[in-house]
């Protein structure tokens, strides 16, 4: 008998908050049913964030129910208040339609959407339409502004400003639910913990309008060991789109975390076995780099595909390798920099052309990694601070820059 993927998601970390876990448990145990995730069409990408989110979409379809991938061309419109210390951005409708497209292509890369057994839906299409006024009378007297306030996502907005178009974000979001309620028979909602309110709000409401029990889940907002958010760097987002970050730098990304989240990135960004996963966690000293080298490969291959795994793994093995295990192939899966020949001419800094290539986050931070004897060009080590790359530094596969031990970047001359 396989397990029951509510014990699956528990298991491996995903489960922040369920509304009634004895009943969402064996909604997930039964025949198939229709869960939904939306995703703001703020940016052109996700990121690895992202992927928690993602993941636990993959499980319940592994496991026989039917996702939608919801892009907020609707709600995005308004921007969403919750974790927020200040009002978003507002775009264009063109732009947030465009960011929409790009972000359904990517989801489609792990859901496969087929317009049956799993669907990408743009809230635009509902929203948009609406007649504000019957709105009102129809949805928004369902909803208490003295429970909204004491919301989490208001309160903490309150004491800076919330604007009343972010006021109404809640009431948009609750009408998702009830229209894929009414239309798809989406009987379950799922999203990050700071969302917890806005999907509480749809289950209220299908209950109000439509006497009927619909679920909702949420899952933990991750942090590092080191405390940064999940997903981000010194020098920017993890994003999943290879043109905004090669798979090579994601494939670096997974192998450089801490020793301390090995464990829990495996439960969480892999489908390995647990069984595995144990034994993995459980190495120690320099031992752990395996169990981080199976957590990128595994990471990369869910999201790059197979192949660019395997061609990553291969280029990260040679930029440690000796330089006959430095192919062709591997080089120039590296992340790399088109400089032109006039510049490196005329003479470039190390400290410029590191923090350039992302390899260090400031001019400031190269200076210090210089001090440190931390930065490497052609494996050679940068020992002042008033050293120049110049053509001399020219190699037949251009010029290897490392910082520290595990983060390489190609430069090349065109």
């Amino acid at each position: 008998m396989s397990a029951n993927v509510y014990d699956i998601l528990k298991e491996r970390g995903f489960i922040a908050q369920s509304s009634d876990e004895d009943d969402v448990r064996r909604m997930l145990d039964g025949d198939s049913i229709t869960y939904y995730i939306g995703y703001d069409s703020s940016a052109t990408s996700l990121h690895a964030g992202s992927l928690v989110p993602i993941m636990a979409m993959m499980h319940l379809q592994r496991a026989g129910h039917r996702p939608i991938a919801i892009v907020g061309g609707g709600t995005t419109m308004v921007g969403d208040p919750s974790g927020r210390t200040e009002m978003r951005k507002m775009l264009t409708e063109e732009a947030i339609r465009s960011n929409g497209r790009e972000i359904h292509a990517q989801l489609d890369c792990y859901l496969h959407f087929d317009g049956k057994d799993s669907l990408a839906l743009d809230n635009a299409d509902w929203l948009l339409p609406l007649n504000y006024v019957r709105f009102l009378r129809e949805i928004g007297r369902h909803f208490s502004v003295n429970r909204m306030l004491a919301a989490e996502a208001y309160k903490q907005r309150l004491e800076k400003g919330l604007s009343f178009i972010e006021f109404n974000y809640q009431l948009l979001q609750a009408y998702d639910y009830l229209y894929l309620f009414q239309n798809y028979g989406c009987t379950l909602q799922m999203g990050g913990d700071d969302q917890w309110g806005n999907i509480l709000a749809g289950v209220d409401l299908i209950r109000r309008v439509e006497g009927a029990k619909a679920e909702a889940l949420t899952f933990p907002l991750l942090t590092t060991a080191s405390g940064a958010k999940m997903g981000k760097t010194a020098t920017g987002a993890v994003w999943l789109d290879a043109d905004l970050l090669s798979p090579y730098e994601f494939y670096q990304y997974w192998v450089n975390c801490d020793d301390r989240d090995v464990g829990r990135f495996l439960r969480l960004f892999t489908f390995l076995p647990m069984d595995k996963i144990e034994r993995l966690e459980s190495l120690e000293g320099s031992d752990i780099r395996q169990a981080k080298q199976v957590l990128a490969y595994e990471a990369t291959s869910i999201t790059h595909g197979e192949k660019e795994a395997k061609d990553v793994q291969a280029a990260a093995k040679a930029a440690f390798s000796s330089d006959k295990d430095k192919t062709k192939e591997n080089i120039e899966a590296m992340p790399t920099t088109v400089i032109s020949l006039a510049r490196l001419v005329k003479g470039v800094s190390p400290m410029e052309i590191f923090a350039e290539v992302g390899l260090a986050s400031s001019r400031g931070e190269a200076r210090r990694l210089i001090k440190q004897g931390g930065l490497y060009v052609n494996d050679q080590r940068v020992d002042s601070l008033e050293d120049i790359l110049n053509e001399d530094d020219l190699t037949p596969d251009g010029i290897l820059l490392r910082a520290g031990k595990k983060k390489y970047h190609r430069l090349i001359v065109e």
